[in-house]
């Protein structure tokens, strides 16, 4: 027996594949046999990630079967199906995913509810000083200024505890922190009020660092980039070209 092509037991991959057996016997006689094995795949159309998120899919990504999951960067939650599979008709399960900006929530009572929205979502680097007009105050805001790429780049989101109680405002952007809440937050963190401290917080919610004065946007990437969570990050980030001028 003569065999051409893949033997028997063979996985096909997709395609078209000839197989052919040529059988002789003692007496020289000739036998032949052809056939053709066509292996076809059904496919989904192809997912793409959402604007400012990720998207991780398994087997070929959109054949029958195969599972597309969907995450968003830090600071951006996701609304419609986290996962999504491609059926046998060819469509695929679930809702569109998109990533939306965070909505932070400042009308909250306690700290603690205002630093859980912030869980496993975002870093805090929290700035506190007791008056606007201090030089190591002034100092920090001048160096994070040109680094806010590089912010945005490592899910870190800037607070402002300015002023001593009850004379003190607390900032997250745009946003204005009540003064109960800013003092609350001091209180839970132990922050002093009276001079300058900045606290760095990863995405658990764990005190990480604290600098007494200014620190360089060089220092705190440095350390953030050592974080657990920010290797896998900066992996994801390397795969969609995500990157900072």
């Amino acid at each position: 027996v003569i065999l051409k092509g893949l033997p028997p037991g063979s996985h096909f991959p997709e395609g078209d594949h000839k197989i052919q057996y040529t059988v002789y016997d003692r007496a020289e006689n000739k036998g032949t046999c052809k056939f053709l094995v066509k292996v076809r795949v059904r496919r989904c159309v192809k997912l793409n990630a959402p604007d400012n998120g990720y998207i991780k899919c398994s087997g070929d990504g959109n054949n029958y079967g195969a599972t597309c999951e969907f995450s968003c960067i830090g600071g951006y939650e996701l609304q419609g199906s986290p996962a999504r599979v491609c059926q046998y008709n060819l469509g695929w399960s679930g809702v569109e995913p998109t990533c939306a900006p965070m909505n932070i929530n400042v009308n909250v009572r306690t700290a603690a509810a205002l630093l859980d929205q912030f869980y496993e979502k975002r870093r805090l680097l929290i700035i506190s000083t007791p008056t606007a007009a201090n030089f190591f105050y002034r100092m920090q805001l001048g160096m994070l200024q040109p680094a806010q790429c590089g912010l945005d780049l490592r899910h870190v989101t800037v607070v402002e505890l300015v002023g001593i109680f009850p004379a003190q405002i607390g900032r997250i952007g745009v946003k204005l922190l009540p003064p109960s809440l800013a003092l609350q937050l001091r209180l839970l963190l132990r922050i002093p009020h009276y001079n300058f401290n900045i606290v760095v917080m990863d995405k658990h919610g764990m005190d990480k660092e604290r600098y007494p004065f200014p620190a360089t946007p060089a220092e705190l990437f440095a350390l953030i980039d050592k974080f657990p969570l920010r290797k896998d990050e900066m992996k994801l980030q390397a795969e969609i070209g995500q990157s900072c001028p």
